[in-house]
């Protein structure tokens, strides 16, 4: 073999942090349902457990925009990775995606970080209900068990509104297809004219799951979905009598409205400035400081002072916040969006961090 033909990878891997990828296939997965395609320049292999999520930083009429999105692909297949991603009548971010971001552009994405993953918890039975573009952690789940040949019993149920908008509808099946340890059902609201169904309809309630999975509770459940919808299937999961602690759902929410950052007037600044107690809160890179009381965090600190340190779920879960505490305490209740190694070199998540001391940060 004439050796010049080969190149040489040097690989990297994924670690949590800030990365530069490019966008390389768009797939059409629905009418309102796109698929977006990343790798980087320098091969890296994304490894992450599956049910994680990356945070894009994103740049929208001249403003930064911070948005997270679940990882709907495998690790796997760990040269690439993907986001799917559902048209929001009026979303900022899923619109412009839609729009504007093509093949070959370029894009910061941070992570993969995430609490919600089937890695921590393992299983050999599991239930995987999801709703709508909830899907997303659930397929990279299954991709997972697939791919790996692990075993494990799976039973997917995905609820949506008509046929038309199953996401992953074929590749589900053909997976169903091929295993016997896959099982795949799929729920509609409604069907449209001309579209032939003999799924379920309606809306998943117990006795569809009954059917579905009549040893439901003997299963660890992993559930995502519309607010509503997780709150439905739990409230049927505690009505059934499911075991509970086997029960894991993403936490996914909208994002907070960003705080005002407009510069403090002067009356502002002297009401700040009267502070006698509370911890001091310093930025050492900027030179500010204010003291903040015992409920507020580091966060809400350097917005008073007109910093704005980037975040994206403003719960401790997407990382985007990470900022490097110098000295002092805080107590911080995340939600999966820091490691234990982040902690150990000092790192904090601003929006969940309340100083216990004067802590000095550098942002």
């Amino acid at each position: 073999m004439n050796d010049t033909f080969l190149n040489t990878v040097n690989t990297q891997t994924w670690a949590n942090g800030r990365h530069q990828v490019r966008c390389v296939n768009r797939i059409w997965e629905t009418p309102d349902v796109t698929t977006f395609c990343f790798m980087a320049e320098q091969p890296i292999m994304f490894f992450f457990k599956p049910g994680q999520f990356v945070t894009l930083e994103l740049m929208i009429e001249g403003e930064q925009i911070m948005r997270s999105y679940t990882i709907a692909s495998s690790p796997s297949v760990p040269y690439s990775f993907s986001i799917t991603v559902k048209r929001v009548p009026g979303g900022l971010v899923s619109n412009w995606l839609h729009d504007n971001l093509s093949e070959g552009d370029e894009l910061a994405v941070h992570g993969p970080m995430g609490i919600f993953n089937c890695i921590d918890h393992p299983a050999e039975k599991v239930l995987l209900l999801s709703g709508g573009s909830g899907i997303t952690p659930t397929m990279s789940m299954a991709r997972w068990f697939y791919d790996t040949n692990t075993g494990v019993d799976m039973v997917f149920c995905h609820s949506a509104r008509s046929p038309s908008d199953i996401i992953f509808r074929r590749e589900l099946e053909l997976m169903d297809s091929r295993v016997p340890n896959l099982q795949v059902n799929f729920v509609c609201e409604t069907h449209g004219i001309g579209e032939t169904w003999s799924g379920y309809r309606g809306y998943l309630d117990l006795f569809k799951l009954q059917l579905m999975a009549p040893d439901f509770k003997e299963r660890t459940v992993f559930c995502c979905g519309p607010a509503p919808y997780m709150a439905a299937v739990k409230r049927m999961l505690q009505d059934a009598d499911f075991p509970m602690e086997n029960y894991f759902e993403e936490s996914f929410g909208e994002p907070p409205a960003d705080e005002d950052l407009d510069i403090l007037t002067e009356a502002e600044e002297e009401a700040l400035e009267d502070r006698s107690e509370g911890a001091m809160v310093s930025f050492t890179n900027i030179g500010k400081g204010i003291k903040v009381k015992a409920e507020e965090t580091v966060h809400s600190a350097a917005t008073q002072l007109g910093i704005r340190i980037p975040k994206a779920c403003g719960m401790g879960i997407c990382g985007t916040c990470r900022v490097l505490k110098v000295s002092g305490e805080v107590e911080m209740e995340h939600n999966g969006g820091i490691t234990d190694d982040d902690v150990a070199d000092g790192y904090i998540l601003s929006c969940c961090s309340k100083p216990k001391t004067d802590v000095e940060i550098e942002v």
